[in-house]
């Protein structure tokens, strides 16, 4: 390895999520995963979170800081990365509402892609979520979504 292999590396030094950051973190790869943010998954992120307590001692000023930090990982690392790092610091009780939450933004836009097929699954895996009860979620997001 050379002196100067790591000198550009962003990701040095960078501390791990907060549970807002891993929470917004979760939802930010769920809309990103198809490879494009829609308007109405971008749209849910932010309706999500100001209604959710988790946020509520947040300023819109330091949601947008959190906000840039995720997508500057996104852009860097790509969605699977920011998932990892996401759930990697999710608590556990926040789990399976990160969950409903990421079903419905990728629902938001009116239809399910492959991708999002796919990412929900990995999502499911990744949070250690039974499959019943993450199918249960998933069917009631879509009655949420419909019409």
């Amino acid at each position: 390895m050379g002196l100067f292999d790591n000198a550009f590396d962003e990701r040095e030094g960078e501390e791990g999520l907060s549970k807002a950051e891993s929470f917004a973190g979760v939802l930010l790869s769920a809309a990103a995963c198809d490879g494009h943010i829609s308007e109405e998954e971008a749209q849910g992120l932010y309706t999500t979170a100001a209604r959710m307590k988790l946020f509520e001692s947040i300023s819109p000023k330091k949601f947008s800081r959190i906000i840039d930090r995720l997508l500057g990982i996104l852009k860097r690392e790509g969605h699977e990365d920011l998932l990892d790092r996401s759930v990697q610091s999710l608590p556990d009780e926040l789990r399976a509402t990160a969950f409903a939450n990421a079903c419905d933004l990728v629902l938001a836009d009116q239809g399910i892609e492959e991708e999002e097929k796919e990412f929900l699954s990995i999502l499911q895996r990744k949070l250690h979520l039974e499959r019943e009860e993450s199918l249960k979620i998933f069917k009631i997001m879509v009655v949420k979504n419909r019409g």
